[in-house]
């Protein structure tokens, strides 16, 4: 959420000293991260010690206990969050959810670029969560992957949307405007996403924990030299799924941190062998952009709220259909399949 929520600092404040008994002397926002139901602050308290806060609406418990159950599996590369004085993860707030972090010092895999060290960590990391044996009662609550026709179905919608209706509010107006030169390549990437999920739909899958959005900014690396060296953050919508549904991030395109081949074989240095389903890659490839597209249209052309995020959400919609970018990798994956 890049513009600030409409709610007084010091009634936060009075919350936190409520639920954690915190004392806190600097409190700040973060124009930070594409969720719009989430408002990031950071803050001190009187004795020095930084804190991560975030503020989510449509709060689900299993974004707090899916980190939890790796952090004790033995995953040191996760953040979990503070407990309260009634020893809960989290604190009643309104609309909202409070869920307070530990601050950790470091850039995200956008502000710095990740060394090869980095990488074999990442691949590491994710060796183990998806390897991780979840235990019945957690099994139940974390969603299952079903090859949901949603996303699909959500962009036909607005097609349809933005070939009758005429929108006033710029944004929304020129987001529309492009859809229409660009409705043949949505069409051709809903179709295929179509026949690779039929596809998987009739077969029995081998179901892994994925964090399902391990882009840069979901890759904080630490700049205080201490241990671990990277931690893998906000996991706000886990699945078990096809491994490929985190792999497809590796090389897919989503946020440019995967350029070369080299990259990506650090990566899988860390990971260890395995055998990658080039049928699930694409697959998942093509449903994040569909997937992307309309969580855009929702932000862009249902409403005229959200300020800046407008236009930054608007660039990244047009950005998925360049040379070279997220669509163009799914094709060439696309490509490889047998």
């Amino acid at each position: 959420m890049l513009t600030k929520p409409n709610i007084s600092d010091q009634l936060i404040i009075s919350r936190l000293q409520e639920e954690y008994d915190l004392r806190v002397t600097e409190f700040a926002f973060l124009p930070i991260g594409a969720d719009s139901r989430t408002a990031v602050y950071r803050l001190v308290t009187d004795s020095g010690t930084a804190y991560f806060l975030k503020l989510r609406r449509n709060f689900n418990d299993i974004i707090v206990r899916v980190p939890m159950f790796l952090r004790d599996s033995g995953v040191q590369e996760i953040v979990i969050p503070s407990e309260t004085r009634s020893s809960q993860h989290w604190a009643d707030f309104g609309e909202y959810k409070i869920i307070l972090y530990p601050f950790i010092d470091g850039k995200d895999g956008f502000e710095r670029e990740l060394t090869d060290q980095h990488r074999r960590t990442l691949g590491a990391a994710f060796r183990k969560i998806h390897t991780a044996q979840v235990p019945p009662e957690l099994f139940e609550s974390i969603r299952k992957e079903t090859f949901s026709t949603e996303w699909r179905d959500d962009m036909k919608s607005y097609q349809a949307q933005v070939e009758k209706k005429v929108f006033a509010e710029p944004t929304a107006a020129k987001l529309a405007e492009f859809m229409k030169t660009k409705q043949s390549e949505i069409t051709r990437l809903i179709e295929r996403a179509e026949q690779l999920a039929a596809e998987f739909q009739s077969k029995p899958l081998e179901l892994a924990l994925c964090h399902t959005d391990i882009h840069g900014g979901n890759i904080l690396i630490r700049t205080d030299g201490q241990l671990p060296v990277l931690y893998i953050v906000d996991w706000d919508d886990p699945i078990l799924a096809l491994k490929e549904r985190d792999l497809m991030f590796i090389g897919g395109g989503i946020d440019g941190i995967w350029k070369t081949k080299r990259e990506v074989d650090k990566f899988y240095e860390g990971y260890g062998k395995t055998d990658l389903n080039l049928k699930a890659l694409a697959y998942y490839r093509y449903e994040r952009v569909i997937e992307d597209l309309v969580v855009i249209c929702e932000q862009v052309l249902l409403t005229v709220e959200g300020g800046a995020d407008r236009e930054r959400s608007l660039g990244w919609f047009t950005s998925n259909f360049e040379p070279g970018s997220t669509i163009a990798i799914a094709e060439k994956t696309d490509k490889l399949i047998e």
